[in-house]
């Protein structure tokens, strides 16, 4: 008797691979466009004093490769080698301008060109680490993958749109040129883009401080800058952020806490059906915050170790003077990226000239010599923007990735690549870094910020007067900060606002904000007078909050990539 097989039960779906960053066309693309980054990077901080954010130019070559049939090139038609490779050349342009060409031209102004290869090394330990820590604790409760992340946005709808095209590449591509266009009037288009996705209390408090500097000095007939008043506040809010981040650190949490903001258990569910996207579950619980901040700060002590005895620090300071310049540098690498971090998550601003400034105001009341003093203010500088910048492109592929099933370990093997990828780009800065920094800075092409640093050690305080201002205007921001809480960053932000001080953007971002509170009333006042027509599941209807947040976010983020584009495109001033 013939008996049919019973049907083999269904077998659950493989979980879907992510590509991989060293594949051959994508690493061969990576270190050509790294290369590109790292140029541009090195050419427009040593001449104009910017560095560009390049993640959405290398969006767009990656997505223009993936158009070519030829020698497997059309793989790079996949959002996610796209993203890689736009992780890649951002990250290198940041690791050149601003963490290795910024640190070493501190002592070669300085007169000591015999100390820029030890810089050059501590600043390396200070980019590796930098990013390590961010890779250890993105999408955490500090560092939340749900945040603005302004730049990772723009690339990533940026992405989404060359794949998609329709309504949302029209939208996009229109404010993309608005942004652009608005730049070369010398407007700053980010900043308008930026408060169409950020916390809305944050950027106010950005907008505020922007708008403060730049009417104190008429109205007020004070600089706020040589009182040391946006420093004051970003050291009381920086001191409170510090508190606030400890705090998010613990284990102990309510459980209404608990119930808030889940995180992903490392295995996933038991059913990978099950594992999708949620945008507040964090991947990252208070344990790996914890392990990965103190690992972070570990490293960095062992680092101003090494800085230290390459540079001779022991010799002008001794065994003790030695334990306290190791345990500031150390102290001040993490703070440092901690602070930039914070507020480039918000705004996609990073103050980390004017935090820089600070320790280097701080060596100066401590009395630490000229050299060491130098050494510290490099490793400093040699954190933060790179720790800002993996943020921005992790954000980017969190969002391309929200639709992976199942979603957890797709998310975390994308993150991964990215990471690989970041770093191919950061291999590339340091050897493009090692090879032109002697003619750049024999032709005097260095950093102008560098020469404020410089300047600043030199001239060293006759008083205590910046002591005095500092101490006193922390009070407020300290304040400030404590009643916006962890989660908005009042304080920081408003002293970024302050110290960044870039005319008119103060007046952009609160139009923006406006515009975007308006728009949000509009769609929820239109959608409640509109009765459903039935055809439509109640699943398949998109609330209207939801709607007017995703046109809001295609306008900022083609506000924020026209920007990007203007800034890219001086490279032809520089040259």
């Amino acid at each position: 008797m013939n008996r049919t097989p019973a049907p083999a039960p269904p077998e659950a779906a493989e979980p879907q691979a992510h590509p991989r960053a060293l594949e051959p066309v994508t690493l061969v693309v990576t270190i050509l466009l790294s290369v590109l980054g790292a140029v541009i990077g090195l050419v427009l901080i040593t001449t104009l004093g910017i560095a560009p954010n390049t993640s959405v130019i290398g969006a767009l070559i990656a997505m223009l490769i993936g158009r070519i049939s030829f020698a497997a090139l059309s793989r790079m038609r996949n959002p996610h080698r796209q993203n890689l490779v736009q992780s890649a050349i951002s990250g290198s342009t940041f690791a050149a301008a601003n963490s290795l060409v910024t640190p070493i031209a501190v002592p070669f102004l300085l007169g000591k060109p015999g100390l820029v290869w030890p810089m050059l090394g501590g600043a390396v330990i200070g980019l590796a680490v930098d990013s390590w820590v961010l890779y250890r604790v993105f999408d955490s409760r500090l560092l939340p993958a749900s945040a603005a992340w302004p730049a990772g946005i723009a690339a990533a709808e940026t992405i989404k749109a060359g794949d998609e095209g329709g309504r949302k590449a029209k939208l996009l591509g229109l404010s993309a040129v608005i942004g652009f266009v608005g730049s070369l009037f010398k407007l700053p288009m980010s900043a308008a883009g930026v408060a169409f996705l950020g916390n809305i209390w944050a950027l106010l408090m950005f907008g505020i401080g922007l708008l403060v500097a730049q009417y104190a000095p008429s109205l007020l007939h004070t600089d706020l800058s040589a009182d040391y008043v946006p420093h004051g506040v970003m050291i009381g809010a920086g001191l409170v952020a510090l508190v606030q981040a400890v705090l998010l650190m613990r284990d102990r949490r309510g459980r209404k806490q608990q119930a808030d903001e889940p995180t992903a258990p490392a295995a996933g569910p038991a059913d990978p059906a099950d594992d999708r996207f949620r945008p507040e579950m964090r991947t990252v619980d208070a344990t790996r915050l914890r392990r990965g901040l103190l690992e972070g700060l570990a490293l960095f002590l062992v680092g101003a170790l090494l800085v230290a005895f390459a540079g001779g620090v022991a010799a002008d300071m001794g065994g003790l003077g030695l334990v306290g310049w190791v345990a500031l540098a150390g102290v001040a690498a993490l703070v440092h990226q901690l602070i930039v971090g914070l507020a480039a998550m918000h705004s996609g601003w990073f103050p980390a000239f004017a935090v820089t400034l600070i320790f280097l105001i701080v060596g100066l009341v401590l009395g630490i010599p000229m050299v060491p003093l130098a050494l510290l203010v490099g490793y400093a500088a040699s954190t933060g923007p790179a720790f800002a910048d993996v943020g921005f492109d992790f954000k980017a592929g969190w969002l391309l990735r929200k639709g992976a099933v199942p979603w957890h370990p797709y998310e975390m093997a994308g993150r991964r690549q990215q990471y690989i990828a970041q770093l191919v780009g950061f291999a590339v800065a340091i050897v493009v870094v090692m090879i032109a920094w002697k003619p750049f800075f024999s032709e005097g092409r260095v950093p102008p910020v560098a020469q404020v640093y410089v300047d600043t050690i030199k001239a060293g305080l006759t008083d205590t007067h910046a002591l005095a201002m500092m101490g006193l205007w922390a009070i407020p921001g300290a304040l400030i900060q404590v009643l916006g809480g962890s989660s908005r960053q009042m304080g920081v932000l408003l002293a970024t606002g302050l110290l960044v001080a870039t005319p008119q953007a103060g007046w952009l971002v609160l139009a923006a904000l406006a515009i975007r509170v308006a728009y949000s009333r509009y769609r929820s006042r239109a959608a409640a007078r509109t009765p459903a027509d039935g055809a439509t599941p109640p699943e398949e209807v998109e609330a209207p909050g939801a709607a007017a947040d995703n046109d809001l976010a295609l306008v900022g983020a083609g506000l924020v990539a026209g920007s990007s584009l203007n800034d890219v495109s001086q490279i032809y001033k520089a040259v």
